[in-house]
Order: C-alpha cells, then structure tokens, then sequence
C-alpha cells in the first residue's frame, strides 16, 4: 500500500495541510458523510481510495469507531494527536478557527476520556504532537 493514511485528532492541521501541501491528498472530513451508514460508509471510502496508486496521503478523523474500522479492516495508519497537557492550547485553536462554543464545551468535556482511548490505541504507529505543532510538522 502506497497511500498513507493519518488519523488525526481535532485542531492538528488536517485542513491546513491539504490545502498547502503540493502532494495529492485526500481530507476526508468525516461531517460530510451521512451519519445514518457512518462509520460503515466512511471505511469504504478510506478503503477504495487506499488502494489508488495516485493518492499519497488519506487525512482521516480519529473517532474511536473509525480507527477501530482501520484496524479491523488491515489498514494501516498513523494516528496523531496532542500531549493531553496541551488542552487549553487546542481549545484555544477550535476558538481562533471559528468553532462554536458547544463544540468547544464538549472537547473540553471528553479531552480526558479522548486522550485515554487514543493512548490505549492498538495496530497503529502514534505520532504525539508537542505545544505548538501541528500535522504540518511531523507529516513528511
């Protein structure tokens, strides 16, 4: 497999990357599927799309249910996601990028639980993000 494929939490740069880098990369923003078959129709795209030889890098959410999916279904992939210390840094990033209050209350409310399933993580290559970084920094 060729195609790379990132899980990356909220707030690391997933968006940024795409636009800026020169590679052909996927952002498959998980919002735009329809909830009713996700995760099931979020996979099959990340599965199709793996197996395409033109395709560097697939950016890919980090809901728990899809990196399950990832490793259930043979897929490699790294899964970055920040330093749990590194909190106020990233609810201060989902403010500065527009995000409304509730989705802020709530990664503010699930950070810990979050945090602990992505630590306790199985059948993935971890990337841990340091204060200031950001996907760009650690992707190539």
């Amino acid at each position: 497999m060729k195609t790379k494929v990132y899980s990356a939490f909220p707030g690391c740069g997933k968006t940024t990357y795409f636009n800026e880098t020169d590679r052909n990369v996927l952002d498959s923003d998980s919002s735009k599927f329809d909830k009713r078959d996700f995760p099931k129709n979020y996979l099959d795209h990340i599965g199709r799309n793996v197996e395409d030889s033109t395709i560097d890098k697939i950016l890919v959410s980090s809901h728990k249910e899809v990196r399950d999916g990832l490793v259930k279904n043979g897929i490699p992939f790294v899964l970055v996601y920040p330093e749990r210390e590194l909190k106020g840094e990233y609810l201060q990033r989902y403010k500065d990028r527009g995000n409304n209050d509730s989705f802020v209350e709530f990664l503010d409310g699930m950070w810990d639980e979050w945090m602990d399933e992505m630590d306790s993580q199985e059948g993935c290559h971890k990337v841990r993000l340091g204060k200031g970084q950001y996907l760009t920094d650690v992707i190539d």
